[in-house]
């Protein structure tokens, strides 16, 4: 292993996460890594560019480390206690804490992409591959700028990002990156509630809290015994407090959440009727601003 340094996203990784370990690895000199399989989505958009695919970090023993995309201990690899920490570049809310002083780059903007476009704003203007993973990237997490993550700064580094890689259709490109892993039909119900999935502690309680993004929400509706089953065994295994799974239909712009947990906490949390073991949210769009902010509340 030597000196190099590592750069990593989240577990079950999204293609912000992997695209920005990417990146900030090429711009750094550094080596970039994944927590994991990648899924169809970050497949479709390496590919589009011709970058490939990282290899898996492992145990983070004995590493130097830069994190990107998350902070949340229960997102970071195995063994981050026995690793270096060097840096931090996200834009989730901040629950980290660490014994050395390190640097932390963090900023409420859509995508941890738009942070690494800004900041190396000459370096992606050479790179075509890169402003182009970039943008996949920034489409992906702010839903086509549908979430409401988004901010100008996401739409205007978009614009910019698209004139470099050669994108003459920003929606019709953020619509082909989402359809890539839209499509939950024959994929085991495991796969499609692991697959964006993070754990959260809340007040001292495990919660866990999953997202699929899908064009017809019917999709889910088919398989929604398959989702409460595996919902249900999940709690039991591994001892959730709660666990939630969003499924959100980006053309109809809301998401139905199924739960297993405390029910009046789901009514509190969104002031709202549940009515068995889900409810559809209309405008419901980010797990970032919409969810994980009022669940954390009513623990």
């Amino acid at each position: 292993m030597g000196d190099d340094v590592y750069v990593v996203g989240h577990k079950s990784p999204d293609t912000d996460t992997v695209v920005s370990a990417i990146v900030y690895a090429k711009i750094k000199g550094y080596t970039p890594v994944t927590q994991g399989a990648i899924n169809e989505e970050t497949a479709f958009v390496l590919d589009k560019f011709g970058v490939p695919v990282p290899d898996d970090l492992g145990s983070a023993e004995g590493k130097k480390l830069v994190l990107v995309d998350h902070n949340e201990a229960s997102q970071a690899p195995d063994n981050l206690d026995k690793a270096e920490l060097v840096e931090i570049i996200d834009h989730h809310k901040m629950n980290f804490n660490w014994p050395d002083p390190i640097a932390i780059h963090v900023e409420p903007v859509g995508s941890t992409a738009t942070i690494l476009a800004k900041k190396y704003k000459d370096e992606v203007a050479k790179d075509k591959a890169m402003a182009g993973i970039l943008l996949g990237a920034l489409l992906s997490d702010t839903v086509i700028f549908k979430s409401p993550t988004t901010t100008e700064e996401d739409k205007s580094v978009a614009a910019e990002l698209a004139k470099i890689a050669g994108i003459d259709d920003i929606e019709s490109f953020g619509i082909d990156v989402k359809k890539s892993k839209a499509d939950i039909a024959g994929k085991p119900i495991k796969d499609v509630v692991m697959a964006d999935f993070k754990n959260f502690d809340f007040a001292g309680n495990k919660v866990g809290i999953g997202q699929t993004e899908v064009v017809d929400i019917n999709d889910v509706y088919n398989r929604a015994s398959e989702v409460m089953d595996f919902l249900n065994d999940l709690k039991e295994k591994e001892a959730y407090e709660m666990l939630i799974f969003i499924a959100t239909d980006i053309i109809k712009e809301g998401s139905e959440l199924y739960y297993v947990g405390d029910k009046a906490k789901m009514e509190k949390a969104f002031n709202t009727t549940v009515e068995g073991n889900s409810v559809w949210i209309p405008g419901l769009m980010s797990r970032k601003k919409q969810v994980v902010p009022v669940v954390d509340k009513v623990f």
